[in-house]
């Protein structure tokens, strides 16, 4: 009798250890593309967010009084809408505590509808199209400038600062694409410029002879892309071939250091021009360039664009659980919107009540000997 009682006790001792440590779990999610023609862009972000779970893990955090451990549930959208929906529903119905991502504009506006019904909150470290944060979702954060800034920024830079006399822009269609080739028109027409051609393609396509013919026909001396890099470098490759020499620009969706491999000698010193949506300057460069250097040694690749971002993301998300006592999301969720002046390696995150970064900052580099190179940090 006493043998099965104490093999009962046991029992009762073992599951409840099994239910206190299922309990100081706390599960956060990481979304983005890491199949596909821009997978290289997703895992660079997944990458960001394995770096900052392994350091809280290690450092330990406490919420509400309790030691917990941090698990990352990664998911692939693979830039697809309606996989990144399908993904949504599965993080949902996980339970996550909150989402990081997803990357593309196109995955981040159709899922956020999913997170906002299920009160989770969501952090895109890169979605740039202003519809994300202007649905009235209160689940919804942007750790970056929006379209509105980065096209408009560009727009005005190809006018003032390029000289731009006909100005020829291609779109791919995309949420994100679309939107920022609409809003640097738009800064195009407003600063004097003329748009002499609007093309589009798909963000799948390889055969770009037919619009580039167009646009070299309309003498255009600056042709302007809404896309990713995927695509990007083999355009540029085409330009060359064709004998177009106008200047190339693009948002942060081709600013990587992918687009340099994939344009290779087809890109010139000083012919590309891009935005990222972000950017540190100051005394927060030496904190950037030390979290490139440990992502490097870490993962034997160099930063893309957005790994410091959603390093970020994943960090903000946890230091309002732990604010907030809790990892409800019910409970941290106005902790967080609340935030302000949060130090992170992408420099000081406080949010508006759409959920935007204040302040955004804008990186505008161009390729020179074969490597991006920052001409400026734009607010």
């Amino acid at each position: 009798m006493l043998l099965k009682l104490n093999v009962v006790a046991a029992a009762v001792v073992a599951l409840s250890a099994g239910f206190a440590s299922a309990q100081t779990v706390v599960t956060i999610a990481h979304v983005g593309p890491t199949s596909g023609a821009i997978a290289h862009l997703g895992k660079d972000n997944e990458n960001g967010a394995k770096m900052a779970v392994e350091e809280l893990n290690a450092a330990g955090v406490t919420i509400g009084g309790k030691k917990v451990t941090l698990k990352l549930m990664t998911e692939d959208d693979a830039a697809d809408p309606k996989q990144g929906t399908s993904v949504a529903q599965k993080l949902v119905d996980a339970k996550v505590s909150g989402v990081i991502g997803h990357l593309n504009s196109g995955t981040t506006i159709p899922a956020s509808k999913l997170y906002s019904d299920a009160g989770i909150p969501q952090v895109s470290p890169s979605a740039t199209n202003p519809k994300y944060t202007r649905q009235g979702f209160k689940t919804a954060f942007r750790l970056v400038a929006d379209d509105t800034q980065l096209g408009g920024t560009l727009g005005r830079y190809a006018v003032k600062e390029l000289k731009g006399k006909s100005i020829a822009v291609i779109d791919d269609r995309t949420a994100y694409g679309q939107g920022v080739a609409e809003e640097f028109s738009k800064a195009v027409v407003a600063s004097g410029g003329v748009v002499v051609a609007k093309e589009f393609t798909t963000d799948k396509a390889t055969d770009f002879n037919s619009i580039l013919t167009t646009i070299k026909g309309k003498k255009a001396d600056v042709v302007f892309f809404g896309g990713m890099d995927a695509v990007a470098g083999p355009m540029l490759r085409q330009m060359k071939s064709l004998g177009i020499n106008a200047k190339f620009m693009g948002g942060d969706g081709i600013c990587s250091t992918e687009l340099v491999k994939l344009g290779g000698d087809a890109i010139a010193d000083n012919q590309v021009y891009c935005a990222e949506a972000g950017g540190v300057e100051g005394q927060g460069k030496a904190g950037m360039e030390k979290f490139k250097t440990a992502f490097k040694a870490k993962y034997n690749a160099d930063v893309q664009v957005y790994a410091p971002y959603v390093y970020d993301g994943v960090k903000l998300m946890v230091a309002a659980m732990v604010k907030a006592g809790s990892s409800d999301p019910a409970k941290y969720l106005p902790v967080m919107a609340a935030t302000k002046d949060y130090q992170g390696v992408t420099g000081p995150i406080t949010f508006d009540e759409k959920g935007d970064i204040k302040n955004g900052a804008l990186t505008l580099k161009t390729v020179r000997g074969g490597k991006l190179t920052e001409l400026a940090v734009i607010r």
